[in-house]
């Protein structure tokens, strides 16, 4: 399990202003600095003066201001205060210097989402802050289309989605070091447009990894839930795919090698050992490591081939090839390992069809349409499952219905829809 931050000096000695503009730190200079981005100026502030970044929206667009005032349990390790958005703590979540878990302190506070006029492919983010040496600050959002929602994209130079969206929820992450100064954030404006779409994921992909088991129960992961004895639910390193406090926005299906047991997790966590390595993803939209092939993790190429010198993000040495991280629940229970091994990953939001949303969990997975049925596996309760078809099979009392409605999943397998809360992305076939 990881999480990201950064590194920074007190804040009477600090002379340089930075700012995270996608994934690169951009250091203010003397004097006021202009930079192109997403085809509008942007002005950063002489050193000790705030950053404001300010895109020139085009006419017809849609803006707004996130609400920075309100911090709630689904925001993690951040306060409000008279001059704006801090971090509560700069205590990074890495025990030692060769934990997985991330090297710097990181604090997210996210907004309520928001129903657009009209349907938008871009959304542009304008950060006004104060941003210590050594600080950052970023501006993220994703969209709802009718599949589910997209991957969570950095705003600040424009986040292009690659089909048009209805709503846009924000959340505005901070990184420090440790015991570093935080930097403090007054205002974000969005503008919502509507651009040439790209394509942002290969849709359904599935992946080989490394699994390794979270532990770590009493902490709190990185979307500010307080990890339990047998918990259930999935790290991933990149906070593109982490899903929002009590949601499995982004579900994974992480199978044994051989198929004989699987689990539907939602993403709760960010690692092991980076914490902006989104593998799955195409070259072109990766975070970092680009000239890697899809679907490897860094942290597997610089255990087993030395790639980066054999290190992380952050310059630990890596100890272990991990792509995936998976709480006790999941690991022990789910997939029945009993020690780190090799798992077959499904991505789930990058593929298409109906998702059916698992209100009570963890529910048994079942080789057939019946309790009678071989158990081979488990789907988390808030995990989003991909329903091929229904079948009429045995009657389930459950907490949402009686029914003899079973859902087909994409493995072939079923679960009663007694347990599963809503259904969306479109109408589920009979088989």
């Amino acid at each position: 399990m990881t999480r990201p931050r950064c590194r920074f000096p007190s804040v009477a000695l600090v002379s340089t202003l930075s700012l995270v503009l996608t994934a690169a730190l951009l250091p203010a200079a003397g004097a006021p600095t202009t930079l192109a981005a997403a085809g509008a100026p942007i002005t950063l502030a002489a050193a000790g003066g705030p950053i404001t970044l300010a895109a020139a929206a085009a006419p017809g667009v849609e803006r707004w201001n996130v609400d920075l005032s309100v911090v709630d349990r689904d925001d993690v390790n951040v306060r409000r205060t008279a001059t704006g958005l801090r971090l509560r703590a700069a205590k990074p979540t890495g025990r030692n210097a060769h934990s997985p878990r991330s090297a710097v302190a990181e604090g997210m506070l996210l907004s309520t989402s928001r129903t657009l006029a009209r349907p938008a492919t871009r959304v542009r983010a304008e950060i006004t802050a104060s941003v210590p040496a050594g600080a950052t600050v970023e501006a993220q959002v994703r969209g709802w289309r009718t599949a589910g929602w997209t991957e969570w994209w950095a705003a600040t130079a424009g986040a292009v989605f690659d089909r048009p969206v209805t709503q846009v929820q924000t959340r505005v992450v901070l990184t420090a070091s440790n015991g570093g100064a935080t930097a403090t954030v007054r205002g974000v404006q969005l503008t919502a447009d509507a651009a040439a779409a790209v394509s942002a994921a290969t849709p359904g992909r599935t992946y080989r990894v490394y699994a390794t088991r979270i532990g770590l129960v009493g902490e709190l992961t990185a979307n500010g839930r307080t990890v339990q004895p047998r918990d259930h639910f999935a790290a991933l390193p990149s906070r593109r795919g982490l899903s929002p406090l009590n949601t499995g926005d982004y579900t994974v299906r992480v199978c044994t090698t051989s198929g004989s047991r699987c689990e539907y997790a939602p993403v709760w966590d960010v690692g092991p050992w980076n914490t902006r390595d989104d593998y799955w993803n195409l070259s072109s939209v990766r975070e970092n490591w680009k000239d890697l092939p899809q679907g490897r993790p860094e942290a597997q190429a610089a255990y087993q081939s030395g790639y980066n010198g054999g290190r992380d993000q952050f310059g630990r040495t890596v100890l272990n090839p991990a792509g995936i991280d998976l709480a006790d629940g999941t690991f022990w229970d789910g997939l029945q390992l009993t020690t780190n091994a090799w798992v077959d990953v499904a991505y789930l939001w990058t593929g298409g069809g109906p998702r059916g949303v698992v209100g009570d969990g963890p529910l048994n997975i079942r080789a057939g349409a019946s309790t009678s049925y071989a158990i081979r596996g488990l789907a988390a309760r808030l995990a989003h499952v991909p329903i091929q078809c229904y079948v009429i099979g045995q009657s389930v009392a459950g907490p949402y219905r009686t029914t003899t409605r079973w859902n087909r999943l994409a493995t072939g397998q079923y679960v009663s829809h007694a347990y599963i809360s809503g259904v969306y992305g479109g109408t589920v076939p009979v088989c």
